[in-house]
């Protein structure tokens, strides 16, 4: 008999938090590494205690770590961060406009910590690769501020949505737009029965990451740290737990939008080469280079199975669809995936594609030599018009169901397989990791 896989264990917060709630559109910030230079610059512009100056501190090496961590110490002996006077969960809502344009959405889930566990142990499952460079870096912050500053993002099962009731509770403490057009609603949940709710749930799911691998995996890696210098820590310390945005992976409105590859500085490209070797695996199908109408034709075409878009200079392009009759598992390349994943769109074009058809070598994708990663065809398409690629492969969204089918089956899928829009914000709460100070459950 098969052991039913471990169930989440989470727990709400009392996190450090602005005391101006009114000033929050100017304090918060993207998380860290969705921020260029500029951007940066221009949050920090907002405010002296923005908490991007936090997340991605000034000077010089290493000395930024220890700024991040003698401004936090700042923040909070002047009162900007305060400790919050009872534990609770944080409804948070996003309403936005889809990248592309479109109707607006909203998105609400909930702030709360996690109990860091191994993957090994199936409680959280990753759905996709990681690099070593962020981990190392935000090791190196977890260190000095001894905090757990930006949430990482998780989906949880609720196909009958009966948290709906709890979620619904709480008292709001701030409205406000971001210069993005995005509106964000922050309530906090503290009644005792929503909160038991909540948790008694959860402990019937297992968690999906879907934003913040990174974060996750060096918050495990920094509580094993912990763990070995405070022997004597609390067993339910703070270190051992892990702030995250809880939004339901069952809920019909959540959306999950796609990631474009943009192929540059290859030795050489040819169209009629590449649609040549393309058409072993695909249908190959001309279409105008419109944005719109590619979007609208992969649509269609994916409802049927795997597909793609690749458009090149001067208005080549095609809508590539897996044959029917390929077998990928005998593919010099896909073949070596394990069966789920390698039925996934990313994971057809990053082996069947850009490796074999391209040669773009598995460290060259993990290194982003040939590649850039867009979210607006849009954008794509007029880099290639400005010569600043050679081709462009658009893509579907990766379905959450999918997402979920890899993730259970213990196999991840090539970097930037999901985007989840829009960003969750860093600073609504800061998650402290005191060994000896336990979180309330």
């Amino acid at each position: 008999m098969l052991t039913p896989p471990a169930m989440a264990d989470i727990a709400p917060l009392r996190p450090l938090r602005y005391a101006q709630l009114a000033e929050l559109a100017s304090l918060v910030a993207p998380p860290y590494d969705v921020i260029s230079p500029e951007e940066r610059e221009e949050l920090a512009s907002r405010s002296p205690h923005n908490v991007v100056r936090l997340i991605l501190p000034e000077g010089h090496g290493d000395e930024r770590y220890s700024n991040a961590a003698a401004l936090l110490a700042g923040f909070r002996q002047q009162g900007v961060l305060v400790r919050d006077e009872e534990p609770a969960f944080y409804r948070y809502e996003q309403t936005f406009e889809p990248p592309g344009g479109g109707a607006r959405l909203s998105r609400k889930g909930l702030l709360a910590l996690v109990r860091l566990v191994p993957f090994e142990e199936k409680v959280v499952l990753p759905h996709e690769r990681t690099l070593s460079g962020p981990k190392e870096d935000r090791l190196k912050l977890f260190r000095a501020t001894k905090t757990n500053l930006s949430p990482g993002f998780m989906l949880y099962r609720d196909p009958k949505r009966v948290l709906e009731g709890p979620l619904a509770t709480g008292e709001t403490l701030a409205r406000f737009t971001t210069k993005d057009g995005i509106e964000h609603h922050l309530a906090k949940i503290a009644a005792p029965d929503a909160v038991r709710a909540i948790v008694e749930h959860m402990k019937t799911s297992q968690l999906l990451i879907a934003d913040g691998h990174h974060r996750y995996e060096t918050a495990l890696h920094y509580a094993g740290e912990v763990d070995r210098s405070h022997p004597n820590a609390h067993p339910h310390g703070e270190h051992r737990y892990f702030m995250v945005f809880l939004c339901n992976g069952d809920d019909p409105n959540l959306v999950v939008f796609p990631t474009h590859r943009l192929v540059h500085s290859l030795p050489a490209f040819e169209w009629e080469g590449f649609v040549t070797k393309a058409r072993e695996l695909f249908d190959v199908l001309p279409v105008p280079a419109d944005a719109g109408l590619i979007a609208m034709r992969l649509r269609e075409q994916g409802a049927r199975g795997p597909a793609m878009a690749a458009i090149a200079e001067g208005g080549k392009a095609a809508i590539l669809v897996l044959k029917r009759d390929v077998d990928l598992a005998a593919h010099p390349v896909l073949g070596a995936r394990p069966e789920v994943v390698r039925r996934t769109d990313v994971a057809i074009l990053h082996d069947g594609i850009l490796q074999d058809i391209l040669g773009i070598s598995l460290e060259a994708q993990a290194a982003k030599t040939n590649l850039q990663y867009l979210q607006d065809a849009k954008d794509g398409i007029a880099r290639l018009g400005r010569g600043e690629g050679q081709v462009l492969f658009v893509m579907n969204a990766t379905p959450v169901a999918q997402i979920r089918e890899v993730a259970e089956a213990g196999c991840v899928m090539p970097q930037k397989s999901t985007y989840f829009y829009p960003k969750v914000l860093t600073g609504l709460a800061i998650h402290t990791l005191d060994p000896e100070r336990s979180v309330e459950l």
